[in-house]
């Protein structure tokens, strides 16, 4: 699949900004901000991929962000990057508890963030969207299950079977490619802004 132009380049500045972080932190493995850099330029990175790849780099994030905040637990950024990527990781849950789990996560970690920066708008957003997630994950729930409903009525109208082995049933095994690729589209919305974060903590002073 080809990416647009536009999306080629977003795609190989994180990439950039990932390697570069990578080799900042092999000088200084302390710096809490290149750590935070280096989450960033990951969880977008992910919005690239699919299926499982997509979720590997989400956790690969989500360790940097926490290894960042072990250094300094009052690191703001740090904590809003975090509520990301667990935003992130709970829409790629199909049982709503579960991903209700990720969401209260999720808000602990705006919270904190705005608790330390009370004025920052982007982290009182973040605060609000979270309180909206469980609605948009049941709504990324239904279209889902709609497509593969539409989906098993084609194939036993075109293979004349009876009801496809199928996806129904909730555990590990009904996640299908249908749905890694779908929700990957879905979690973009929380990924919102993680550019202007990196791009910002390229040229912040190294604060750790």
């Amino acid at each position: 699949m080809e990416l647009p132009k536009e999306e080629m380049e977003r795609m190989m500045f994180f990439e950039e900004a990932r390697i570069r972080a990578e080799g900042d932190h092999a000088k200084d493995p302390t710096n809490a901000q290149t750590l935070t850099r280096w989450g960033g330029a990951l969880l977008e990175l992910a919005h690239f991929k699919q299926g499982p790849e997509a979720v590997d780099m989400i956790e690969l994030a989500v360790s940097k962000f926490q290894a960042a905040l072990l250094i300094n637990p009052k690191k703001h950024d740090a904590l809003w990057c975090l509520g990301n990527a667990l935003t992130s990781q709970g829409f790629l849950f199909q049982e709503a508890d579960r991903a209700g789990e990720y969401f209260d996560q999720a808000k602990s970690c705006f919270q904190r963030a705005l608790d330390e920066e009370p004025t920052n708008d982007i982290y009182k957003k973040a605060l609000e969207m979270t309180d909206k997630a469980p609605g948009l994950h049941a709504e990324l729930q239904r279209q889902l299950a709609e497509q593969q409903a539409q989906q098993d009525a084609a194939r036993g109208v075109r293979g004349g079977g009876g009801g496809g082995g199928g996806g129904g049933g909730g555990g590990d095994g009904s996640k299908g490619d249908d749905f890694w690729y779908d929700v990957g589209g879905w979690t973009i919305f929380a990924g919102i802004a993680l550019g202007w974060v990196v791009l910002l903590s390229r040229n912040a002073p190294a604060a750790a």
